[in-house]
């Protein structure tokens, strides 16, 4: 597996080695040596999650302030631009974000750890989303950073308005939003 340092050094990229041939493809979609040698880090993850969403759907940026949960996080169908924001107060990276395209063809994998808030955005006609999570989901903590505060800045490839939930449009800026310390 090849690991993929971001210029955020908590956020990485994983690239498993695909073996393929005119039968199909194998690979090693997580290894925990592996991750604990990329992340100095040996987490249990206790949840598993499946989205499926149609194009231009932008899902986030969602973090939980309690019960904080690190993602790892994949595409299985489609494609996605995959966002992650630092929301750790105490970071030199705080307010920053690193992006990745996740796909069933380069079948990548981004570590989200906890303090950070997540999104993506569909490109495909739909995507499948996978991930991972180290705590469990509890929506009595869940907060939501707006998609496009101009603060944050993210650069989604998009010029056409997204389509989010109702929770997603009530995003808050960076500012009013709560913080890890």
């Amino acid at each position: 597996m090849n690991v993929v340092k971001t210029n955020i050094p908590d956020v990485i990229i994983f690239e498993p080695k695909v073996f393929g041939d005119d039968r199909g493809f194998f690979f090693e979609s997580f290894n925990a040596k592996v991750f604990e040698q990329a992340t100095g880090l040996s987490p249990h993850f206790v949840q598993d999650n499946h989205s499926k969403s149609a194009k231009n759907v932008l899902r986030g940026l969602h973090y939980q302030i309690e019960q904080a949960q690190g993602k790892l996080v994949r595409v299985t169908q489609g494609e996605v631009f995959d966002v992650a924001v630092d929301l750790r107060a105490s970071s030199p990276t705080f307010g920053k974000w690193e992006s990745t395209i996740l796909s069933n063809e380069n079948k990548r994998q981004m570590w989200i750890p906890p303090g950070f808030a997540h999104g993506f955005l569909v490109l495909s006609e739909t995507a499948e989303f996978l991930y991972k999570t180290t705590d469990f989901y509890a929506p009595q903590h869940e907060c939501c950073l707006k998609w496009d505060d101009p603060v944050v800045a993210i650069q989604w490839p998009t010029q056409a308005s997204p389509l989010l939930s109702a929770k997603d449009s009530m995003g808050l800026s960076l500012h009013d939003a709560k913080k890890f310390a």
